[in-house]
């Protein structure tokens, strides 16, 4: 082999192939083209040999495609059996090109060979191949037939194609179960699936990457044909929910429609006795998902001439466009944003409010899209929808669990219904000043010790972040299977602002909120979950002790479990919604007995005048998400995965920087899979799917803690640095470190943008640091010690003073959070202390109490350490004496700490 040559695919992590299939295909071309650059420049054969192989590691991939086809690929095999290596150069750059750019969705030539032939290959219809944005998608046939009938069966679903087709698809055709399941992994152009009884159930070769996927189908007990049939639809649809799915079937249809298993189907055919019916049932099924009835009627009402005397004057934007000072803002925006703006909600318009119409219709749409039952748009933002939640489902005097560290909309949430918040306590993460989520050996503590005290009852909910703003994300599942052990009614809010996208990654759903609650639903359904219940009733007995329930993994009753799950989802933070885009997700068997007071809390809180672009992007990015979610998130994963490889083994980088792996950011106990980074390369298969599966928190990889502390840098100054000087932006810090986030907007360019910055940084203190500078690496070492040794430990919630707690005496720390706050109020009940004063210590060792008056939110981290009634421990003092950000919601410097006023002395321990 020559020096330098080597035939190795691009390594990835078993995890990491599996968050992110569709990366695959790009890394094998784009090794191909490599290999292809070598091999034009040399003519080595060990490299035209290395491209053999390289080929024939890409036809187990390419046959789950339609592009670039049979006949590209053989006229690339025809260059290397003929040492063109220019040639192939040239071909191999085209194809790869065109894979990652997906220019052969809207244009013809893609497909042609380089000869452009009259006839192109795998031809589009003559009509439209002038028209480049028309939508373009793959439909894959699961067939019975031999492999030699399969370009008759292409051919034939291309005949029935008519120039007036709106939309347009290339067929992908398998012959077994095996197959038919790793392409809707690999291919995210797939958007319907056509089955057609009679396949096998297993591939010849032995397809590892299904071994991800095994709890959703068993191909070892499968029967007849019409179960595997029957199996397969249902393991699509638990994969890729999003696709539609039609079945070809020779047995009495008439009988398998009448099958609940049937409701897997859009349609089912006698076999092909009506080919254009199933076209045009195909296109029906696309049609329905690319409707956006909202956006669609907003479009039609700006192309009307309409005069308003409503109070809107921007609406059709003649005050802007014909204005001497402001026709700037036209020229900005264009006509469309004024022509699409009214304060009406006739003429083809709807209530946001009391959505009769299009909005109604889009909702719906949006909730079978995430899997919940119900959907409600809300254009103010999710901390919006964290309000109306609280304020639909809680009455004053009800207790909620809370996650003391999560969004400030809980905690005024918890203000406006007059719940009494029990706080509960993530785990720490001191080195990095943040904390991560809510032990679930808390929550259930948490429980059980209200039931202890007889307020059980009175818990109506379990309030908890997920994924957390850096990353970490529950169990979801386990949280409510344990907590409705304990209270089978109980309602849950999972805040899923940061993690929406998850819904379409097959393996990150099932821990979101909908995609647990599905799971739960199904699972509490089977005969199984009983017998689970008699067992465990057998074991524990009818009133086991609570340090029994604690260290139980313990099951609920199917007979009592009232399954109530809300989620709340930042539309706009992870998919194409404007600012301020938000969505509640809903599935509730009591909503009916909510309905009219949810109702009330959006009255209470949304705005009588709704920003109509804002909810059109809301339907839009349903439509994206459904028709091709599913390869956007996994390029989302696959950047944020190549970011954490690119930074963590750069040999400059890794110096002064690295992004935290799950080892680092989440503790050894709640990792039982022992998983510690999603790019290891020895990660067994059985480790990564016991930590996606069973590890009660598992870290979002699209969320990157990028530490700086070593570089000298705390959060906030790096921020700004890479802002001001680099034009990269990003949002939250931590003391010592950056969040990176990668989404479906980001490129593999924005990469190498990040890393030639880092870069450039790591090389400016390399060569301070040679240059010897005393100054600087005095002041360097200084720095990196307060940032990466010198942390202040993060407090805990102490509990509320007294006056707001019903039984001081008890152990319980729920407390009345309205009183205390509306106690703020009066001033004459308030007096202020200089943080940095000698009182403060003086009366932390002899009293008054101190009591907080009001939430006290450093940014970063940006978590409360003070709510209104909070006693003020030294934990808390110290911590703020350590801060070093400027920004702290709540707290006046001038004037220092807002208190309740006490005038008892502190007792004597």
């Amino acid at each position: 082999m020559t020096s330098g040559t080597s035939c190795d695919q691009p390594s990835r992590s078993l995890i990491s192939t599996s968050l992110a299939t569709p990366a695959l295909r790009a890394d094998r071309w784009l090794s191909v083209l490599d290999l292809a650059r070598k091999w034009s420049g040399t003519n080595s054969a060990d490299i035209k040999s290395c491209l053999s192989s390289s080929l024939n590691k890409l036809d187990d991939l390419e046959r789950f495609f339609a592009y670039p086809g049979s006949q590209l690929l053989e006229r690339l095999r025809t260059c290397l059996t003929d040492d063109d290596n220019k040639a192939f150069l040239r071909l191999a750059q085209r194809i790869s090109t065109t894979i990652i750019s997906r220019k052969y969705h809207r244009d013809a030539s893609a497909w042609t060979t380089d000869d452009h032939d009259d006839e192109p290959l795998n031809r589009l219809p003559q009509a439209i191949t002038h028209l480049k944005n028309i939508p373009y998608f793959e439909v894959l046939s699961v067939v019975p037939h031999a492999p030699s009938r399969w370009p008759v069966i292409q051919e034939e679903a291309r005949g029935v194609r008519r120039p007036e087709d709106d939309f347009i698809y290339q067929p992908v055709i398998v012959g077994n179960a095996q197959d038919a399941l790793t392409a809707i992994l690999l291919n995210p152009d797939l958007g319907a699936v056509v089955l057609y009884e009679g396949f096998s159930a297993q591939s010849p070769a032995d397809n590892p990457l299904l071994a991800v996927f095994q709890s959703i189908i068993d191909f070892t007990t499968i029967g007849d044909d019409e179960t595997l049939v029957l199996q397969v639809a249902q393991a699509i649809k638990k994969i890729r929910p999003e696709l539609d799915l039609y079945l070809l079937s020779d047995r009495n249809i008439e009988a398998l429609a009448g099958k609940p298993e049937s409701r897997f189907f859009n349609r089912i055919f006698y076999q092909m006795e009506e080919p254009l019916e199933l076209h045009l049932s195909i296109l029906e099924g696309i049609r329905n998902r690319y409707r956006t009835p909202f956006f669609d009627n907003l479009k039609r009402y700006a192309q009307r001439p309409i005069a308003t005397f409503h109070a809107l004057p921007i609406a059709r934007g003649k005050s802007v466009f014909t204005s001497n000072w402001i026709s700037d803002m036209g020229e900005f925006y264009g006509p469309n944003l004024f022509l699409a703006e009214s304060s009406a909600t006739t003429g083809g318009l709807d209530s946001l409010l009391e959505p009769t119409g299009n909005i109604k219709d889009a909702q719906a749409m949006a909730a079978q899209a995430f899997g919940a039952d119900h959907a409600f748009f809300v254009t103010n933002g999710t901390s919006t929808s964290n309000k109306m939640v609280l304020q639909a489902l809680l009455a004053p005097g009800d207790i909620v669990i809370l996650d003391r560290n999560c969004h400030k909309s809980h905690h005024y949430g918890c203000v406006l219904a007059g719940a009494l918040p029990y706080y509960v306590e993530a785990f720490p993460l001191v080195e990095y000043s943040m904390y991560g989520g809510v032990p679930l050996s808390t929550i259930k503590q948490a429980l059980l010790t209200l039931k202890a005290q007889g307020d059980l009852e009175r818990v109506k909910m379990v309030d908890l972040t997920n994924c957390t703003f850096d990353g970490h994300v529950y169990d979801t599942r386990r949280v409510m299977e344990e907590c409705l052990a304990i209270k089978p009614d109980l309602i849950f809010l999972w805040d899923e602002a940061w993690f929406g996208f998850a819904h379409w990654s097959p393996l990150l759903r099932q821990r979101t909120a909908m995609g647990a609650a599905a799971a739960l639903t199904e699972a509490l359904a089977q005969p199984a979950a009983q017998k689970a219940w008699d067992e465990q009733v057998g074991i524990l007995g009818q009133n086991p002790d609570d340090a029994t329930l604690l260290n139980t993994r313990l099951v609920p009753d199917p007979r009592a479990v009232r399954l109530r799950v809300y989620q709340t989802n930042s539309v706009h933070k992870s998919m194409s919604a404007l600012r301020q885009g938000s969505i509640v997700l809903v599935k509730d068997v009591d909503f009916e007995h909510v309905e009219s007071q949810f109702h009330e809390a959006v009255f209470t809180h949304a705005s009588t005048s709704p920003n109509l672009q804002i909810i059109a992007s809301l339907d839009v990015a349903r439509r994206q998400m459904q028709l091709e979610g599913y390869g956007l998130v996994s390029n989302a994963l696959q950047i944020a995965l190549e970011i954490r490889k690119q930074v963590n083994n750069h040999p400059l980088i890794s110096k002064y920087f690295r992004v935290l792996n799950s080892a680092e950011m989440i503790p050894e106990a709640y990792r039982k899979s022992g998983m510690a980074d999603y790019n290891d390369p020895s990660t067994s298969w059985d480790k990564a799917l016991q930590s996606i599966k069973d590890d009660e928190f598992l870290l979002d990889p699209t969320r990157m803690t990028l530490s700086c502390g070593a570089a000298g840098f705390d959060g906030t100054t790096f921020k700004n640095i890479l802002a001001d000087k680099f034009n990269i932006q990003l949002n939250k810090t931590s003391r010592n470190s950056v969040l990176l986030q990668s989404n479906i907007n980001n490129t593999r360019s924005d990469i190498a943008l990040l890393i030639r910055v880092l870069v450039d940084i790591a090389t400016d203190i390399d060569k301070k640091i040679l240059d010897n500078d005393e100054i600087y690496l005095k002041s360097l070492e200084n720095r990196v010690h307060q940032l990466v040794d010198d942390l202040p430990e993060l407090p805990n919630f102490s509990r509320f003073d007294d006056r707001y707690r019903e039984q001081p005496s008890a152990k319980t720390l729920h407390g009345d959070i309205r009183r205390a706050f509306y106690d703020a109020y009066k001033e004459s009940e308030c007096e202020y202390v200089a943080l940095d004063s000698a009182e403060i210590d003086q009366r932390l060792q002899s009293g008054p109490t101190l009591v907080s008056a009001n939430f006290v939110i450093p940014y970063p981290p940006g978590f409360p350490i003070m709510v209104p009634g909070q006693v003020i421990t030294q934990a808390i003092v110290d911590f703020m004496r350590k801060l070093d950000v400027k920004e702290i919601h709540g707290f006046n410097k001038a004037l220092g700490l807002k208190l309740l006023k006490r005038t008892e002395k502190k007792e004597n321990s």
